[in-house]
């Protein structure tokens, strides 16, 4: 069984999306992150612009919370930020520490590219759209991580032993970050049902595969860092 398929809209968006969720979960990138081969100069471009991502991401759910219909929506979207601003930040910081990244320094970079892309994209989707749009915009991201980490832990090609990011693989792979992408994929659920219905698949499918394509640009960046 495929990551996630027993979920009900998330495969759906996945197999519609003509190769981009490939193209985005199987990115060199990645292949590059299970072997250790990764240039350090991308791991550390990708860090820095990830912080200022993560900033924009709790935008999204505060926008999440706006767009929301009763309590329940709310608490999601409460959650969600909250994971983000008080947890996740926090931990980000302090891993990018160990790659010689500080805080002050990784808040005054200049947005690539990619990450402006994306976090726009996302933005404008949510103010567009409900709140079913918003969290499919933001599914490649949550989801996606979820289904990197899993994979690159069962690879038996992945390398652990001297392998510089093997943790990041084991952060993305644990269990608190897998609880935390099947969530987005019970949200996502629960909103189809209450939400959706007939032809506005095709739309939602489109959603998730442009922000997937953007998702595999922002790896594409990091290796960008280092080759242009």
């Amino acid at each position: 069984m495929a990551y996630l398929d027993d979920l009900g809209l998330f495969p759906k968006l996945r197999d519609a999306g003509s190769g981009a969720w490939s193209t985005y979960v199987d990115h060199a990138f990645i292949a590059q992150l299970g072997d250790g081969t990764l240039p350090e100069g991308a791991f550390r471009h990708y860090l820095g612009q990830d912080y200022l991502f993560l900033i924009h991401f709790a935008r999204a759910y505060a926008l999440a919370a706006y767009k929301s219909e009763n309590l329940g929506e709310i608490r999601d979207a409460a959650a969600g930020m909250n994971a983000i601003v008080d947890t996740e930040m926090a931990l980000h910081v302090e891993y990018c520490a160990g790659w010689g990244l500080d805080e002050a320094g990784m808040e005054a970079l200049t947005e690539a590219s990619a990450t402006m892309a994306y976090t726009r994209f996302v933005l404008e989707k949510g103010g567009q759209g409900d709140l079913l749009d918003l969290y499919v915009a933001l599914a490649p991201c949550v989801i996606g991580y979820g289904e990197v980490g899993a994979r690159l832990s069962a690879d038996p090609s992945t390398i652990w032993e001297g392998n510089s990011y093997a943790s990041w693989i084991e952060m993305y792979a644990g269990d608190e970050y897998q609880s935390t992408a099947r969530a987005h994929g019970e949200v996502l659920d629960r909103l189809w049902k209450s939400r959706a219905g007939g032809k506005r698949v095709e739309l939602l499918a489109r959603t998730f595969e442009q922000a997937t394509r953007l998702e595999a640009d922002f790896w594409q960046m990091g290796l960008d860092a280092v080759t242009d």
